[in-house]
C-alpha cells in the first residue's frame, strides 16, 4: 500500500486538524458565552416582559378597582351611619351618669321620694368569641346589646303616691335611653293625720323598681 493511500484512509490529518481545531474551540467558547450571558439575559428579559405585562394588566384594571373601592367605601359609610343610628336609638346620647342626673330631676318633678338608687350590674358588648362573658351572652342573647352600648341593671327604692308613680313611669318611657322595666314591688303605708290642720290622710306607696337601662359606654 502506498503512502498516499494511507493518508487518504486517515480521518484526521494535520490539514484537517488545522481547520477543525479552531472551529471546535470557537464553538466551545460560543457555548460558554451563550450559557454565561445570553441565556441569563434571555431569562431576565422574559421576566421583565412578564412583569411589564402584569403591570399593564393592573393598570388597565385600576379604574375598575377604584370604582369598586368607591362603592365599598360608600357602603361602609352607610353601614357605619346605620350602626350609629341604631346605637343612638338604643342608648340615646348619654351615659349612666347623665341618665341618673335626669332620673333625679324626673323624680323631683313628680314628687318622688327616692330612698336609694343601686346599680346592681353592668354588661357591655364583647366582640371576642373566646371570652367567658361572650359565651354567657351567647346563651342569653340580648339583641339590644351592640357595640358602643352598655346595659345597666338598676334597683330604685322610693316612696310616692299612685298618681305620681304613674307620671314618673310615663316620663321614664319618654327618655332617649331604652328602658326595660324588670320587676316592681309595691307596698303601702299611711301618713299621719293632722286633724288640727285639717289635712286628709294620704296613702304613700313604698316601691322597689328594677329596670335595665341602655346607655353609651
Amino acid at each position: 500500500m502506498t503512502e498516499s493511500n494511507i493518508k487518504n484512509k486517515r480521518f484526521i490529518t494535520p490539514e484537517k486538524s488545522a481547520i477543525l481545531l479552531p472551529v471546535l474551540i470557537s464553538s466551545f467558547i460560543s457555548l460558554l458565552v451563550v450559557s454565561a450571558f445570553v441565556i441569563p439575559k434571555y431569562i431576565k428579559s422574559n421576566k421583565i416582559n412578564n412583569e411589564y405585562k402584569e403591570f399593564l394588566r393592573k393598570k388597565n384594571e385600576l379604574p375598575n378597582l377604584k370604582a369598586q373601592y368607591k362603592l365599598i367605601n360608600e357602603k361602609l359609610k352607610k353601614l357605619n351611619e346605620e350602626k350609629y343610628k341604631i346605637i343612638n336609638l338604643i342608648s340615646g346620647t348619654s351615659n349612666l351618669e347623665t341618665f341618673l342626673s335626669r332620673l333625679g330631676a324626673i323624680a323631683s318633678k313628680n314628687d318622688i321620694i327616692v330612698s336609694s338608687i343601686n346599680p346592681k350590674s353592668s354588661i357591655m358588648y364583647v366582640e371576642s368569641q373566646s371570652s367567658d362573658l361572650q359565651n354567657e351572652l351567647n346563651l342569653n342573647p340580648d339583641s339590644l346589646l351592640v357595640e358602643g352600648v352598655k346595659k345597666y341593671d338598676l334597683k330604685i327604692n322610693f316612696k310616692a303616691k299612685f298618681e305620681d308613680l304613674l307620671s314618673f313611669v310615663r316620663d321614664l318611657e319618654f327618655q332617649e335611653n331604652v328602658i326595660l322595666f324588670k320587676d316592681i314591688n309595691i307596698a303601702s303605708e299611711e301618713e299621719n293625720n293632722d286633724k288640727k290642720k285639717g289635712k286628709i290622710a294620704a296613702k304613700l306607696l313604698d316601691i322597689t323598681l328594677r329596670m335595665n337601662v341602655y346607655g353609651k359606654i
